[in-house]
């Protein structure tokens, strides 16, 4: 950890132990500034945090100095922890690709792997358009009150249009 920080000795120690927090998610490995200054009755601290070639930053003013650094260490630990979240997150969904892959490898071909249940109901070909327009699937299964058979409409590739199979005899 390497530290430069402007101001006293005794501020220089409070930085000190207060970066112990962020010591936590990198260890010995990263580099801190810190700059103080004083703009009419507030006390302004900037801290800038770099470690594994990314930049954390925060900037706060109060009227007291220990205060403001206080509240920078915190809101360097919510960036910090928000970036290992991300990390963590996008790490877990590749080893999920990666397991998937392996999975894909043993694919089972020829089976029946799900089987649906829902109920068919006598309607017209345009009613049935429109339920299937209703719930966005690829197709729908109804009696056709015409004929009195099992008919199953569908749409086209094209997205805009229909297709509807009809049993012969």
């Amino acid at each position: 950890m390497n530290i430069k920080i402007t101001g006293t000795d005794a501020i220089k120690e409070y930085v000190e132990k207060k970066m112990e927090r962020i010591q936590k998610y990198f260890g010995d490995n990263f580099d801190v500034t810190v700059t103080m200054r004083t703009e009419r009755n507030m006390q302004i601290s900037e801290i800038s945090v770099n470690a594994n070639q990314t930049n954390f930053r925060a900037v706060t003013e109060h009227k007291d100095l220990y205060a403001s650094i206080d509240k920078n260490i915190d809101i360097l630990e919510g960036q910090i922890r928000k970036m290992k979240t991300k990390k963590d997150k996008l790490n877990k969904e590749e080893s999920l690709k990666d397991s998937f892959v392996i999975e894909k490898e043993n694919v089972i071909e020829n089976e029946i792997l799900k089987t649906a249940y829902y109920e068919i109901k006598p309607m017209a070909p345009e009613d049935a358009k429109l339920k299937l327009q209703e719930n966005r699937d690829l197709f729908y299964t109804f009696i056709n009150i015409d004929t009195n058979k099992v008919n199953v409409i569908f749409r086209l590739k094209d997205g805009k249009n229909y297709g509807l199979v009809e049993p012969e005899a």
